[in-house]
């Protein structure tokens, strides 16, 4: 009873993350990304620390910070890179991060990579430059190369996670991480753009659904959901992300993949399977304990 109820409950994230993929894009017309980021996270932090504040552990708070730093550096380069990618491309880089995490656990936990997770790594590159082609033509932008940063980030920060997941408690993690991550906004907003807000619906409607639902409650659900199920089964559950980001890409902006790039997707899901499909019986890095929220 409790697994499918977990594996409904990370399933809901997906929906949530996929579906503000399009709500975070048209949100940037009227915000930059710093002051964005720094309203989401600013708020996010503020109901996670009347949720878990009692339940901080002194001890973990670096760690807490630590993770924070990257969770940030995945959230500029994915909300800066949807200033020049569509929603749908954003959330199939974005999945990257996935095969992506064994190669860095590899560095942390001086390890040899698994024959499938290079197949999937492979593979999910494959599917990166057909999902950069048009026409004939690879056409690697600016939002192509921030989207891949944001993966290469958002892996890190699953690393992170995962490292510190058995010296620290989760509640410091959330609210140490989230809090960091928006006073790194707010400082950055004078270092890395002129400040831009225009107070619209839009704006208000992306910064409350974000922070409470796509971060907070987000965080809550996947907390709980990975009492009751794996981690490969999570990450497995969350491959659906980037089908939720199209379908919604589709239906209210009208964007449509080419060809390739359909194909491009579908291989970079496919080389995310590759990595999760593991033997059951083989163990696998500590790292992989956790999944980091993408949007």
């Amino acid at each position: 009873m409790k697994t499918w109820k977990a594996d409904l409950a990370l399933l809901a994230n997906t929906i949530i993350w996929g579906v503000t993929f399009v709500l975070v894009k048209d949100a940037l017309h009227d915000v930059s990304p710093m002051v964005y980021l720094a309203l989401r996270f600013t708020l996010a932090a503020v109901i996670l620390g009347l949720v878990y504040g009692r339940k901080l552990n002194r001890a973990s708070l670096r760690d807490g910070a630590i993770a924070g730093c990257f969770l940030f550096l995945g959230y500029l380069f994915q909300t800066t890179g949807l200033q020049y990618t569509s929603p749908s491309k954003s959330a199939f880089y974005t999945s990257l991060s996935i095969p992506m995490v064994p190669l860095l656990a590899c560095i942390v936990y001086k390890s040899a990579p698994r024959w499938m997770e290079v197949a999937g790594i492979v593979v999910a590159s494959a599917g990166m430059l057909l999902l950069t082609t048009e026409g004939s033509r690879i056409v690697w932008d600016r939002g192509s190369l921030l989207s891949l940063l944001c993966a290469v980030a958002f892996a890190g920060h699953i690393v992170a996670v995962g490292y510190f997941a058995e010296r620290s408690n989760f509640e410091t993690i959330a609210v140490m991480q989230v809090s960091t991550a928006a006073i790194l906004a707010i400082v950055s907003i004078p270092l890395r753009e002129q400040a831009r807000l225009k107070i619209s619906a839009i704006v208000v409607v992306a910064v409350v659904v974000t922070a409470f639902l796509a971060t907070a409650l987000a965080f809550t659900l996947q907390a709980w959901a990975q009492q009751h199920t794996t981690s490969s089964r999570t990450a497995l559950i969350y491959t659906m992300e980037p089908v939720w980001a199209w379908i919604t890409s589709w239906v209210l902006a009208g964007e449509r993949l080419s060809t390739p790039g359909a194909l491009g997707g579908l291989l970079i899901l496919a080389g995310v399977l590759l990595v999760e499909l593991k033997r059951p019986n083989t163990p696998e890095h500590p790292s992989v304990r956790a999944v980091s929220p993408e949007v």
